[in-house]
């Protein structure tokens, strides 16, 4: 059948690739992970793995749609408004941005911070082949928001990013230090956002300092109950990390921390 159309899912999608007739109505979707394609409207087979078989890679497996697990249907079901998982690393801080403060040094370290959180981001998002799921500028009462929130083989992680400024950067026990810049308190914030963070998902949650293009890195040899993390290494160190929870696990997690009404409550329908 001609006009059929194959569409990256995006990123909240898993990585699939939809094939849609040309009225946008969808007819089948390749999971790039599982190699699987599920067959929505089965007259349409034949054109459907034409289709696609330019964006296949070793064997497949086809056939109808695997049954929805609860957390899917949850997934499905979450209203446009309340899903956290369209955002973008530093959304909050695009908006600051454009209608923020118009001083040159403020506007400066907006960049930077923004910078920071895109790389940071991005590294986190190239996980999700290995099984990770995160999510961005994730709101939390009293704490601001978490710049990432990762839920993958390795457990759950509470991350803080900084932008090194290709500087020295030491990370003590309750602050861290960038050049000759003011301690900051990232290390006491992240660890009180993470035990809110798994008080509210009824969890173990690690918090983590994410450290962007600082010159060298150096972590007080007490701070041992947060991970800090570079752009560079933080795949190898999170992917080798010993495993802790199974994917059914990974995605009922990710289904509840996407919902902006899990950390706002009930009347909460902004993200």
């Amino acid at each position: 059948m001609r006009g059929l159309r194959v569409m990256p899912g995006g990123r909240a999608a898993g990585g699939r690739l939809y094939v849609n007739l040309p009225d946008g109505r969808a007819v089948a979707w390749y999971d790039r992970q599982a190699n699987r394609i599920s067959v929505l409207a089965d007259d349409h087979r034949e054109a459907i793995l034409a289709a696609l078989r330019p964006y296949l890679t070793g064997p497949v497996s086809i056939g109808p749609p695997p049954v929805p697990t609860a957390a899917i249907l949850a997934g499905l079901t979450l209203p446009p408004d309340a899903d956290l998982a369209p955002n973008r690393p530093g959304e909050t801080l695009l908006g600051e941005l454009e209608h923020g403060p118009a001083g040159t040094r403020a506007r400066q370290r907006l960049r930077r911070d923004l910078a920071a959180q895109q790389r940071m981001g991005d590294t986190f998002d190239a996980l999700e082949p290995e099984g990770w799921r995160t999510l961005h500028c994730v709101p939390v009462p009293g704490f601001g928001r978490i710049d990432h929130l990762l839920i993958g083989p390795a457990g759950i992680y509470c991350v803080r990013t900084v932008p090194g400024r290709r500087q020295r950067a030491v990370a003590g026990d309750l602050l861290l230090t960038v050049g000759r810049t003011e301690p900051r308190p990232d290390p006491r914030w992240t660890r009180r956002a993470a035990a809110r963070a798994a008080h509210t998902l009824n969890a173990q949650v690690t918090p983590a300092l994410a450290v962007v293009d600082a010159s060298r890195v150096e972590v007080a040899p007490t701070l041992r109950d947060i991970r800090v993390l570079q752009p560079p290494t933080a795949p190898a160190a999170l992917t080798s990390s010993p495993p802790a929870l199974k994917p059914p696990d990974i995605e009922a997690l990710f289904t509840l921390a996407r919902d902006t009404r899990t950390w706002l409550g009930p009347a909460s329908g902004s993200a």
